[in-house]
């Protein structure tokens, strides 16, 4: 697992997330409005929708704010001109970073962006300049180990539609391709096994390694930008050491 992914699993454990409960529907919301704006309204038939609202519900996100999104992504209700970008830059050390966007304002949000990276050690880089780095998108579901046994998880990812199960820590993480994710979160429910988190990730194909007042650096900028309200998710390829990562945390 990166240090991008053990730094996020950290904070989730700690409840670190919380606070950011109303942010996080925001950025919820944006993503069932694009889902539908693109796929349409009817999650049997829209696969990202339906991952959309399953993760709504992972967050326990109102289903009055779920139905309202579907609407605006529908164009029944106003206030869904939302646009996809994706900006591609460098943090401290080399550290190559991915960031999705939903924005109504592209000035805004790549005058914002451009800002964090200049400010915390990084810099925004081309289209194309750090995506090579990272393997296709793929489905992300962890489970807690003390949750449940090993061999009873891997059944029941496995036929669920899951194509690799690998333990990290004190979790599991389920690869899934991208198109399955929501089936096999299904599935795994049904089998009674409570998922952490589900997401469309993207896996580095290579690790920088960050140490000291970089690492430092690289934690402030992955931070500042997942808190930006127009970034719904970032991918970034650094390895940092547990006890850092855990004292970071405190």
């Amino acid at each position: 697992m990166s240090g991008h992914s053990k730094w996020h699993n950290i904070r989730l454990k700690k409840g670190k997330m919380d606070a950011q409960r109303g942010a996080a529907f925001t950025k919820l919301a944006r993503e069932i409005i694009v889902a539908a704006k693109n796929g349409g309204g009817n999650p049997d038939n829209n696969v990202r929708l339906r991952l959309a609202i399953q993760k709504c519900r992972e967050n326990s996100m109102p289903a009055d704010k779920i139905k309202n999104a579907i609407q605006r992504g529908t164009g029944e209700l106003e206030g869904g001109n939302f646009d996809e970008l994706v900006y591609e830059g460098y943090g401290p050390a080399g550290v190559a970073v991915m960031v999705n966007c939903a924005t109504d304002n592209r000035n805004r949000t790549v005058a914002d962006i451009r800002n964090i990276f200049n400010k915390n050690g990084g810099r925004l880089g081309e289209s194309g300049s750090v995506a090579w780095m990272f393997n296709a998108p793929q489905g992300l579901i962890l489970v807690a180990k003390e949750s449940v046994d090993e061999d009873t998880l891997i059944s029941a990812a496995l036929d669920a539609g899951a194509e690799d199960v690998k333990t990290a820590d004190d979790v599991y993480e389920i690869y899934t391709d991208r198109n399955e994710l929501a089936r096999v979160v299904e599935g795994l429910t049904a089998a009674n096994i409570k998922t952490l988190s589900s997401e469309v990730t993207m896996v580095p194909n290579n690790i920088v390694k960050v140490e000291g007042k970089d690492a430092l650096l690289t934690i402030k900028l992955i931070d500042l930008l997942e808190e930006n309200d127009d970034v719904q998710s970032v991918h970034a390829n650094f390895d940092i050491s547990d006890e850092v990562l855990e004292a970071i945390s405190k």
